[in-house]
């Protein structure tokens, strides 16, 4: 269930494998996660066929979203599976997958996942300090690989997102504070490919990216 708050309090989110995939926003009115998805393509969505997109040096995925069907390929190995059938040869990988596929479709996780937000309207962003809405995002505490983790999400008033806070845990103290940089679109869909930490230095690098639409 998500719940929209708006408030001057502090609140606290994880990495979650229940999701809607091939939902499409319809309502005339949207919430804040539609309106932050849309900015970043989400109308676009239901005509993607397959997504190619390589995470950081080593890994290059090959996902189509529909059947589910999934390809890794990196310097040492190629795994091949379904995540509707998953074994203990793919688990691993799929564990990956799920890290770099919210990485680069954060937006769309908004309303993919089972989340519970707050809406800060106005605050500092804490690499660039400037002033930008906050969405405080809070995962469950039980389901996916990575329960009970909490992100601070930093966006301007174009609904594109600019910075994140990642607390492991929903800890109070930042785990990995860093930018969404260099926004391309591919075939309507909206990916920052790079992201810079708070002290400067690069963080992910997202490359190779295809979006091949049906």
């Amino acid at each position: 269930m998500k719940k929209l708050v708006f408030a001057l309090c502090f609140i606290t989110l994880c990495f979650s494998c229940k999701q809607k995939e091939n939902k499409v926003i319809q309502s005339p009115e949207l919430t804040i996660a539609e309106k932050i998805a849309n900015a970043h393509g989400f109308q676009n969505w239901d005509k993607v066929k397959e997504i190619q997109f390589k995470f950081g040096k080593n890994r290059l995925w090959n996902w189509n979203p529909k059947t589910h069907d999934i390809n890794l390929t990196t310097d040492t190995d190629t795994i091949i599976y379904n995540r509707k059938s998953i074994d203990s040869i793919s688990l691993n990988a799929d564990r990956a997958f799920i890290n770099d596929k919210f990485w680069l479709l954060i937006p769309f996780q908004l309303v993919w996942d089972d989340i519970d937000y707050t809406v800060y309207p106005m605050e500092a962003a804490p690499i660039s300090k400037k002033l930008m809405s906050k969405m405080v995002v809070t995962y469950p505490n039980e389901g996916g690989y990575t329960p009970g983790d909490a992100y601070d999400i930093f966006f301007d008033n174009e609904f594109i997102i600019r910075e994140w806070v990642f607390r492991k845990g929903n800890r109070k103290e930042p785990t990995l504070t860093n930018t969404f940089e260099n926004y391309q679109e591919f075939n309507g869909i909206k990916i920052a490919l790079d992201h810079t930490r708070d002290n400067g230095k690069p963080s992910v690098k997202i490359s190779e990216v295809v979006v091949t639409t049906k």
